[in-house]
C-alpha cells in the first residue's frame, strides 16, 4: 500500500518547512505510525511528531451548465523532524552570478528557482553603483 502520495507544496507549507515541518497527502486509510514509519525510511529523517488532518471536498459550479459536482477530499499529514535535518524535496537552491554592464561595471545577479523550477532573477546594483540607463536587463525564464 503507498502511503505517501505527494507533497503539499504551498507558501504556508513551505514556511512551515523552514521550521521543520513537512507537509504531505498521505492514503486516506493510513494512520500515524504507518505514516512515520513511511517518512523516517524514504528521507531517512528521524520523525518527532504527526497532525493528521481529513481535508473535504468542495462543491464546484460547472461553468455552462448548472450543475454542481462535489471535488474528492483528501487526508493531509503534517510531519515534524528532529532539529537540523531536512527533506530534500522542500529546498529551494540559490544561486548568484555576476554581470557587468557596457561600460565594464559589475553588476549582481541573484538566480533562484521557484517552487514549479521556473528561475527568477534579480538585478542589483554592483559595488560601483552603474547608473540605471547602463544596467542590462537579464530575464531568464517565464
Amino acid at each position: 500500500m503507498i502511503i505517501l502520495l505527494r507533497p503539499i507544496i504551498t507558501e504556508k507549507s513551505m514556511k512551515m518547512a523552514s521550521n521543520g515541518e513537512y507537509t504531505f497527502a498521505v492514503a486516506k486509510n493510513a494512520f500515524k505510525a504507518q505514516i512515520k514509519k513511511a517518512v523516517a525510511e524514504k528521507f531517512k529523517v528521524d520523525v518527532l511528531k504527526i497532525a493528521v488532518l481529513n481535508i473535504k471536498g468542495k462543491t464546484k459550479m460547472q461553468k455552462r451548465v448548472r450543475k454542481s459536482y462535489q471535488t474528492g477530499g483528501f487526508k493531509k499529514a503534517i510531519v515534524k523532524v528532529k532539529k537540523g535535518q531536512t527533506i530534500p524535496i522542500f529546498e529551494v537552491p540559490k544561486e548568484e552570478a555576476v554581470v557587468t554592464t557596457v561600460e565594464g561595471e559589475p553588476v549582481v545577479v541573484k538566480e533562484r528557482k521557484d517552487i514549479l523550477r521556473r528561475t527568477k532573477v534579480r538585478v542589483e546594483k554592483g559595488a560601483t553603483g552603474a547608473a540605471p540607463t547602463t544596467q542590462r536587463k537579464v530575464i531568464t525564464g517565464k
